[in-house]
């Protein structure tokens, strides 16, 4: 019997088009790819499934990447979105059946649990966040302390978890563990419902984030909602990581700010009514050059300014450990409008 999730995706992998055809049914073979709108099968063309390939991480057999959401994983993803199962036990039992493996012991007849939330919706995502812990005085504000971000003022949708579970793809240790304590942040709309979460599983002793292969996840509907941080206004900043506009907002505290999660969101970031100036700190990437360009030309359109702040390395977290909070405020002063200066950043 084939225990391991990571044998199990391997071989799943070795039939991707297969698994496409049965779970991605609303999608079609174009090249080497097979094209779909999403892992729950949505007709589309957004969500992408390398069928062939070689080697290891994205670029092999089964690999998946949805260019609308930034999200990507493995085929036991798909299979778990497809099928709605809300414990990975399930999905193990779902591929073993597809594959004509034997089943585990504890599941006689194959039958899994019918599920009461979606994996992944935005229900799934409500049900996570409420079962999360306030965030002040939480570890994983420990964590942040230690990334220098001290300042949490405005910072409501972020929680803590102290086991969320984390579900091991291919590129995982076969024994590695299923659950981490977390920071947990609220995607929401601009009405303030919670469509998604973002986890970042963090190592117990809080000096970093945790040893698995993708520390980083997102659930739920994303795309164009965003991470917010003070209310809208008629200037405002956005980003891609929530440590990046967290550093930010160390200098500029007042400014309201909404991470997107990733460039691709970054892009497609619905602009708050009343809007009328967008500082955007670009991740120093090609990925992140380009959203840019692409959310100003979409803000030009609604006349809305848009404008660049570039940070010195990677991005400004990367910017605010390297030369710390004084150094960091002195040059976003030298990015911001004159109006801007006076009215957000903080004087050091």
């Amino acid at each position: 019997m084939i225990e391991s999730p990571s044998e199990i995706a391997r071989r799943l992998a070795e039939n991707a088009e297969a698994v496409c055809r049965h779970y991605l049914s609303n999608g079609r073979r174009e090249g080497h790819y097979w094209m779909v709108g999403d892992v729950r099968n949505t007709p589309g063309r957004s969500l992408y499934v390398r069928l062939t390939g070689h080697g290891e991480g994205r670029a092999s057999a089964g690999k998946w990447t949805d260019a609308a959401s930034g999200e990507h994983g493995d085929l036991l993803d798909i299979i778990a979105a497809s099928c709605g199962h809300p414990v990975f036990s399930d999905t193990l039992v779902e591929a073993r059946r597809f594959l004509s493996l034997p089943l585990k012991a504890g599941h006689p007849s194959g039958r899994t649990r019918r599920a009461r939330t979606n994996a992944g919706t935005p229900e799934a995502a409500q049900r996570l966040w409420t079962r999360s812990l306030p965030f002040g005085g939480s570890p994983a504000a420990a964590y942040l302390a230690g990334r220098g971000i001290t300042d949490l003022s405005g910072c409501e949708w972020l929680r803590f978890h102290a086991r969320c579970f984390y579900r091991p793809s291919a590129d995982d240790a076969p024994d590695v563990r299923t659950a981490w304590p977390a920071l947990i942040a609220a995607v929401t709309d601009e009405a303030g419902a919670v469509t998604g979460v973002h986890r970042t599983w963090l190592h117990p002793n809080m000096t970093g984030k945790a040893p698995v292969a993708t520390p980083r996840r997102a659930m739920g509907q994303l795309l164009g909602h965003g991470i917010r941080f003070g209310k809208t206004g008629p200037v405002m900043a956005a980003g891609e990581g929530i440590e990046t506009m967290l550093s930010l907002r160390q200098a500029m505290p007042g400014m309201p700010m909404i991470a997107a999660l990733s460039a691709a969101h970054l892009a497609a970031l619905e602009f708050p009514a009343g809007l009328k100036r967008l500082y955007v700190a670009c991740d120093n990437d090609p990925a992140g050059e380009g959203a840019f360009v692409r959310l100003a030309g979409r803000a030009g359109e609604q006349d809305i300014e848009a404008i660049a702040l570039l940070p010195q390395r990677d991005d400004f977290n990367s910017d605010l450990m390297a030369i710390g909070l004084d150094a960091l405020t002195a040059r976003l002063g030298t990015m911001l409008e004159t109006s801007d200066v006076a009215k957000y950043l903080q004087s050091r």
